[in-house]
């Protein structure tokens, strides 16, 4: 897959996604606020999305192979500046 074709696919993902959860700053501020709760401590919004792009990392490192972790991860790093206003 070209990297033009992964940047298109991770905006399809993003696309359904809002669509299925709603708007990013909102779902990942719920997060948040949930994860602040679990570990004690406050958590951002952007704290969540560095994290799960942690996780896809993770996941990669186990199966390079395995695109749709990869498209996460571009999805993920696409919404942080989206996040962050």
């Amino acid at each position: 897959m070209s990297a033009d074709q992964m940047l298109a696919r991770a905006s399809a993902v993003i696309g359904e996604r809002r669509q299925a959860y709603g708007d990013p700053k909102v779902v990942m501020a719920a997060i948040a606020a949930r994860w602040s709760i679990t570990l004690g401590r406050p958590v951002t919004p952007a704290q969540v999305i560095l994290c799960m792009i942690d996780l896809k990392v993770a996941r990669l490192a186990h199966d390079p192979d395995y695109m749709d972790s990869a498209v996460d991860v571009i999805g993920y790093a696409a919404l942080l500046p989206e996040v962050m206003q």
